[in-house]
């Protein structure tokens, strides 16, 4: 049986119409979405081209490349003609595009609200599949000493001990404090656990005297903050 050509491969297109190609004579912003991932995927299947495979996965996520990043590389690989390596390839383009967002502009970060906090972490801490527990560690003029992963996992789940945020403090030499954690269910509501630890914190600073500034709880693109609430 004779094999059949894959007209729809890129290599068949005319060269202006090539994503590589394209990217080359016009530049990236030229490409649309798909185009970009096309060039990512490098090359399709036997039947279907890169850009085939790339608007199947845009489609999986509603053509949203912000839920695009939330997929897990599992997902990638239930399209046809995506296998591991692929879907990695993919995976690993989202998360250092994630990681770029997570860089702050400004390595003498001052915290004076909450949307600087937001701003800081949010790109970090939006898309996690799992709870990650972080503090601002910040001089007396809330300049950014040290921002630290103190812990993984949900707060019923994982140890969460004020004893070791405190010790932290004296080490850096901080004076004030935020906390900041994200809500992978995308609801900007405290929990009890959350409640209860802000609580235990609050009374470890004041026996240390350090000033707990805040408690910032990051969901998607939105976040509660204790102190904006009030309720610190």
């Amino acid at each position: 049986m004779q094999n059949v050509p894959n007209t729809s491969a890129i290599k068949n297109w005319h060269e202006q119409d090539r994503p590589r190609e394209k990217a080359m004579h016009k530049g990236l912003d030229a490409l649309s979405d798909s185009e970009i991932i096309a060039i990512l995927l490098a090359t399709g299947t036997k039947d279907r081209s890169a850009l085939d495979l790339a608007r199947d996965l845009l489609a999986l996520a509603d053509n949203n490349l912000d839920l695009l990043g939330k997929k897990p590389l599992t997902d990638f690989c239930k399209i046809r003609g995506m296998g591991p390596a692929k879907a990695l390839i993919l995976a690993a383009a989202i998360e250092l595009g994630r990681r770029r967002s997570a860089v702050h502009p400004d390595p003498v970060a001052i915290f004076t609200s909450s949307a600087e906090t937001f701003r800081f972490l949010g790109s970090r801490l939006c898309d996690l599949p799992h709870e990650e527990f972080w503090v601002l560690y910040l001089n007396k003029g809330n300049r950014l000493i040290q921002a630290v992963q103190q812990f993984k996992g949900g707060m019923a789940s994982v140890s969460t001990d004020a004893r070791i945020i405190m010790r932290k403090s004296i080490e850096v030499g901080a004076q004030c404090i935020i906390l900041a954690h994200n809500h992978p269910s995308g609801r900007a509501v405290p929990s009890q656990a959350d409640i209860d630890f802000t609580r235990k914190v609050k009374e470890a600073c004041s026996v240390f005297d350090f000033i707990l500034l805040d408690h910032v709880i990051i969901a998607g693109k939105n976040y509660y903050s204790f102190a904006d609430q009030g309720v610190l």
